[in-house]
Formats: structure tokens, sequence, C-alpha cells
């Protein structure tokens, strides 16, 4: 019994010495959040957004991005690194192109060359004829680890966020796990880069931000709208900015949708003024509970990853004016259609995008 009592007591003692002091990717730092707010007043739980039509995508999975091209196409990024086009009712698919990264977000610039933030190449230009040329994936001397939305303006130029200067996607077991460690991290250490085809110029708009995703233009082109996925908000910065750390007392940042119930995604500019936003999980009251805890977020990661505190998927999507109202709120609490990332607007329909979803989901816009 003593012997057995002994075989107990050392396994015990592995075990925890593993869950303390076994080495993890991240260095966490603390911070505070506000308490969460719940699927409450604005954002009441609704059924807004279920039973949504299906575009089938094959053998295709999580359709991330998607916008109308200049050739009235409809393009659309997925998990295996290619971008399909199809017509808007989702005939006539082809393989567009094929980076050798993924792509997670895009735009078209004045030429219609498709300007893709690759989270593993970088931000690159693909012509109409299909040849693909990197355009930046250096600032200052600093790679470019995770390159994930990106706007043209009407200038030229391009804004788009580096999401983590800490985890790239390559590195680290793909884009889902860079994230995850990033925003479990907590450090803060995304950006916003602008690109300049006139003079190839890679400078740094502005920095602190927890796994900094989306970015949509004001109407004027002065301000970007910039989700920041780690800390639940929506921030509006000046496009003249030059390194300006958002973590610090300024006039040229401000938060402009505040703890907001899950984590923001993408934006996308909509019709008639509105800005949407997609929210890929909704909050977790554990994940939230360890932002202050530093050592409790290196011990989740010891545990096997189905016990990391990852949100059970929750359908949600909002539309926002620049002014910061919001004028929409769809959902689907039974998250059928899995980390609703934004929506695409056209005069006739609403496409949603998502990251893991076995199709293109879409519904008619009654708006």
């Amino acid at each position: 019994m003593k012997r057995l009592f002994g075989f107990a007591l050392l396994a015990l003692s592995a075990v925890v010495a593993y869950l303390l002091l076994w080495p993890v990717p991240i260095s966490p730092v603390a911070y505070t959040l506000p308490p969460a707010s719940g699927y409450a007043g604005l954002h009441a739980a609704n059924t807004r957004l279920a039973n949504l039509k299906m575009i089938d995508l094959r053998d295709e999975v999580g359709p991330e991005h998607i916008m109308i091209g200049p050739d009235g196409k409809l393009y659309t990024t997925v998990a295996s690194g290619n971008i399909l086009r199809m017509a808007p009712d989702g005939s006539a698919q082809e393989v567009f192109a094929k980076t050798g990264g993924r792509v997670l977000g895009f735009d078209f610039d004045a030429q219609g060359n498709l300007i893709a933030a690759d989270a593993v190449r970088g931000l690159l230009a693909i012509a109409p004829d299909r040849k693909v040329v990197v355009l930046t994936d250096k600032v200052d001397g600093d790679p470019i680890r995770y390159a994930d939305a990106v706007v043209v303006a009407k200038n030229g130029k391009m804004y788009f966020s580096d999401a983590s200067t800490r985890f790239a996607p390559k590195d680290w077991g793909g884009t889902f796990e860079a994230s995850v460690f990033d925003i479990m991290e907590g450090a803060s250490t995304g950006r916003i880069l602008e690109y300049d085809p006139a003079t190839r110029a890679t400078r740094v708009v502005a920095k602190g931000l927890s796994f900094a995703n989306g970015v949509a233009l004001s109407q004027d082109e002065q301000i970007l709208f910039v989700n920041e996925t780690g800390k639940f908000r929506l921030w509006k910065i000046a496009v003249a900015a030059q390194g300006l750390d958002v973590s610090q007392p300024n006039h040229l940042s401000s938060v402009l949708l505040d703890n907001l119930p899950g984590y923001p995604d993408n934006l996308m500019r909509g019709l008639n003024g509105r800005i949407w936003l997609g929210f890929a999980k909704p909050r977790n009251p554990a994940a939230d509970a360890m932002a202050n805890k530093p050592w409790l977020r290196s011990l989740s990661l010891r545990l096997p990853r189905s016990m990391w505190p990852v949100p059970q998927s929750y359908g949600h999507v909002i539309a926002f004016t620049e002014d910061g109202k919001v004028v929409a709120d769809l959902q689907d609490p039974t998250g059928a259609y899995p980390e609703t990332t934004a929506v695409t607007e056209t005069k006739d329909r609403l496409y949603v995008q998502s990251l893991h979803a076995h199709g293109l989901g879409w519904m008619p816009n009654s708006e």
C-alpha cells in the first residue's frame, strides 16, 4: 500500500510540475476587461441569421472573405488556400488563383488587380491574368508575420492589418493556432500598415492592438476602422497617423464600439453608408476571467487542445454607421453556420463570410 501511495504521489507531482512548469509558446501579460454585457439591449438574442440559403463550394471549406470583383463575379478565399471565382448565384465556379499561402482578406485596385493579405506571404497583387506578385513582406526590415485584412484607397494606397508580430501562422500550425496564441498572450503586438505602390514604401500607421483584424475606410478616406479582436472593440484611427501606439493617449485614435459581445473579425462596407462587422466567436466567460491571471492562461495551454477555452459557435453579424450607431443585428444562436466573420452586401443578397463553413451562406437583402 505504501508503495502504491508513493507511485500515486510521484505521478501527481509529475502532473503538477507539468501543469506549472512545462514550456508554452506564450508569455502572457495581465490586462483588464469590462464585464461582458452579453446578448442584451442592442444585441438581444434573435434568429435573424438562421436558415441561411447555401451555395455548394464542392470540396472547399471556409469562405473567409467575399467580394464582388470589377468583372461582376463573386470571389472568395477558402481554407485550402485557393481563391475561388464564380457567378453571384454560385454557378460557374473555378479556382482563380492559389498563392501558396492563405489569403484572409482582399480588395481590388483601380487596375483590377486583386490585392491580397496573405497570412503566410504578406501583401500580394494578383493580376487579372492570375500572375502573383509580392508587394511587401517587411516593414522597416521587420517581417510581416500575419497579414490579415486589406482595403485599397482611391489614391492607390493600401491599408492592411498585421494581426500579430509574435505568432506567424507558418510557424505555429496555421492561422487558427497563431490567433489563439496571440490572443491568449495578450501582449497587443498587432499593427496597421500602409503600402504605397507609387513609392513601394511600407510604413506603420498604428500599433499596440490585441490581434489587429478587419480594416475599412471611412467615406472620406481619412479614417480607418479597425477591429481589435482580443479586446472586443473597434477603433477609429486617422490614416495620417505615423507609428501611433493606440494604448497611449492621443488625438488620432479613439474607440468607436467597445465591450462587444464576441470576437470581432472582418469589416466590410455595405450599402447606404453601412459597415458590416462579424463575430468569429462569442465571448467566453472562462477566457474573460483569465485576463488578469497570466499564469492561468499558460496553464490552460498545457491542457489538451480540446480543453482550450475556445467558445462554441454562435452566428452573429452587425451593421453600424460611421458614428457608431448599430443599425442591424443578425444572429443564429445555434451556430449552424460557424464563425460568421462578416457580411458582403449587394442589392439583392447578404453573403455571410465564415472561417469553417461547408458552403457559402446567403440570405435575400430586404433592406
